[in-house]
Order: structure tokens, then C-alpha cells, then sequence
């Protein structure tokens, strides 16, 4: 009787210790396939792990993967870098990698900046602007053409010859207009700024000191310069 109790002791002995061995083994395995869950996580990290980064992160911050050599791990930002788009879910918030020709992105379906190459037009990005606009390589945008646009002529100069206004019945007039809009790479080109015409007048005999003289031509250029100099100050 003492000897069947005693097997039965060794046998329920040697049961348990299976069993402890067991226990231990699978949570070894499971060590190895989950190393370190959420004890000594930095960085906004709610649950980490030492070869995956952040697992999870804490609330409002985003979970981003970042490329590390050959892996990626995970990070938890409080806003996506540039060239992703964040997404706000119930059980997680999410930076999503912007389209190829895409450099910075409001959703997957609207760009905000292309890259090079590229021009944006409507949260698109082309490699050629549509029928109607033009590329622009400053802001790498399309944007509408712009033509030049002119003033109204001004009035006609008086009529002189040889800079002169008298000893004569022919001579010519001029008036000028200013630019109002210079055009864009496709716009029309400007229109001339100046006009020449002749013109006839009833011929009068020139006074005494005017006949040779150069004060009429020095008149006359001068009021130009000052149309000229008046419509350049407002361009």
C-alpha cells in the first residue's frame, strides 16, 4: 500500500514538473516572437517592440513606418513628415505615403506640391499643363496665359519739322501709350508704345531767332521725355 501511494506521488511529481516545463518553454517562445510590450516605450510609443520600434501609439499621435537600412520600424509623431498625409481612425491614427509624383499631399487624391518634373494643376500633378495654360517653373504650377494689355494713346504731339513749328506745311505728329499688363511665356506680345503720322499745317513764317535755331527740337524732346517718363512711373 505504502509503496502504490509512494508511485503515485513520483507520478503526480514528475506531471507537474511537465507541466512547469511546458509553461516555461511557451512563454520563452512567446518572448521571442513579442519582445518587450509596452514596458520602457519613448517617444509617444503606447506599446514597442526592441526590433519593430512602436507597435502602437498613444492618443492623437500618428503611426508612421520608417526605413531603416533593410527594416522598417515604427514611430509615433504628433503630425506626418512631409510627403505623407495623416488619417484619423478609431483605433489608430495613420501617416499614408503621398502618389509617386506627388512631394506633399492633402489626401491620396489632392497634392499640395509636386515633384520635379511635374507641374500642379487642380491637386494634380502633369507633365504638361492642359489646353488653355501654361507651366509656370517658378511655382511648378499651371496657370492661365496673360497678354499684354496698353493704354489709351495719349493726345498728338504738335506738328514740327526738323524740330521746328513754323516755316513749313509739312511735317509729323507723335503720340504714345503705355503697357498696362506685360504678357506670360504663351501671351500676346506687346503692341508698339509710340506712333508717327504725318501732318499738314497752314504754313506761318518763323519769328525773328527761330529760323536755325534749336529751341523748337528741344521743346519738343523735352515734352516727350516727360509723356515718356510720366507712363513710366505708373507701369
Amino acid at each position: 500500500m505504502h509503496l502504490r501511494l509512494i508511485s503515485w506521488f513520483f507520478i503526480i511529481l514528475n506531471f507537474m514538473e511537465y507541466i512547469g516545463s511546458q509553461n516555461a518553454s511557451r512563454g520563452r517562445r512567446q518572448r521571442r516572437m513579442h519582445p518587450n510590450v509596452s514596458q520602457g516605450c519613448q517617444g509617444g510609443c503606447a506599446t514597442c517592440s526592441d526590433y519593430n520600434g512602436c507597435l502602437s501609439c498613444k492618443p492623437r499621435l500618428f503611426f508612421v513606418l520608417e526605413r531603416i537600412g533593410m527594416k522598417q520600424i515604427g514611430v509615433c509623431l504628433s503630425s506626418c513628415p512631409s510627403g505623407y498625409y495623416g488619417t484619423r481612425y478609431p483605433d489608430i491614427n495613420k501617416c499614408t505615403k503621398c502618389k509617386a509624383d506627388c512631394d506633399t499631399c492633402f489626401n491620396k487624391n489632392f497634392c499640395t506640391k509636386c515633384k520635379s518634373g511635374f507641374y500642379l494643376h487642380l491637386g494634380k500633378c502633369l507633365g504638361n499643363c492642359p489646353e488653355g495654360l501654361e507651366a509656370n517653373n517658378h511655382t511648378m504650377e499651371c496657370v492661365s496665359i496673360v497678354h499684354c494689355e496698353a493704354s489709351e494713346w495719349s493726345a498728338w504731339s504738335p506738328c514740327t519739322k526738323k524740330g521746328k513749328t513754323c516755316g513749313f506745311k509739312r511735317g509729323t505728329e507723335t503720340r504714345v501709350r503705355e503697357i498696362t499688363q506685360h504678357p506670360s511665356a504663351k501671351g500676346n506680345l506687346c503692341p508698339p508704345t509710340s506712333e508717327t503720322r504725318k501732318c499738314t499745317v497752314q504754313r506761318k513764317k518763323c519769328q525773328k531767332g527761330e529760323r536755325g535755331t534749336k529751341r523748337y527740337a528741344c521743346l519738343h524732346l523735352h515734352n516727350l521725355m516727360e509723356i515718356s517718363l510720366y507712363f513710366l512711373g505708373h507701369i
